[in-house]
């Protein structure tokens, strides 16, 4: 049977970065505790100054710039084209990663998740939107002040980095929302 709940901004655990360089407020993950045993972790960081990512061997990941101005990667060695806001890269988290800021701090949003236990689908959705998922888990984050989300027969109002989480979905459900927020969709091998 699916669950659905409404996580709050307000609510997220701040946690330390694995390298110990910075923080991350965590917003949610399928399993585990700390950096360990979770399949996938959706979490948003606060970068303050350049410096190198924390590694995660065995795991993808897709960042996006919520604030700021922007920044630069190097993945192994080579540059990626400045990411700006609302522009998400997929790299993986065995690389070596570093980040140049392109001005001031900023936050980011970070999807990690395991590609041998689950296929990921992130994508960016501009005002308002309808579509059908038969994914196991679907995860909607607000980038609006306001965000209404329709799954199925109910209603859920989100402010500004809520996160609305449908677990144990097993059939195609319809998900429309009325403001500019990000989709993830992750279905279990």
């Amino acid at each position: 049977m699916s669950e659905l709940k409404v996580l709050r901004a307000k609510d997220y655990p701040r946690m330390p970065w694995k390298n110990g360089g910075g923080s991350t407020e965590e917003i949610t993950r399928d399993a585990g505790t700390g950096l360990d045993g979770f399949g996938w972790r959706l979490s948003i960081a606060d970068i303050g100054e350049s410096g190198g990512f924390s590694m995660f061997a065995g795991y993808e990941r897709i960042i996006t710039v919520l604030q700021g101005d922007g920044m630069t990667l190097s993945v192994d060695g080579r540059n990626t084209r400045a990411l700006l806001p609302l522009d998400p890269f997929a790299f993986s988290g065995e690389s070596h990663v570093s980040c140049t800021l392109l001005g001031s701090p900023i936050r980011d949003f970070n999807l990690i998740y395991a590609p041998q236990r689950y296929a990921a689908r992130l994508q960016w959705l501009k005002g308002e939107q309808r579509f059908f998922s038969s994914a196991g888990t679907v995860l909607v984050f607000s980038i609006s002040d306001a965000l209404e989300v329709v799954v199925g027969n109910g209603a859920s109002k989100l402010g500004r980095h809520d996160c609305l989480q449908l677990v144990g979905n097993n059939g195609l459900v319809e998900i429309g929302v009325n403001a500019d927020c990000c989709v993830i969709e992750l279905a279990a091998h």
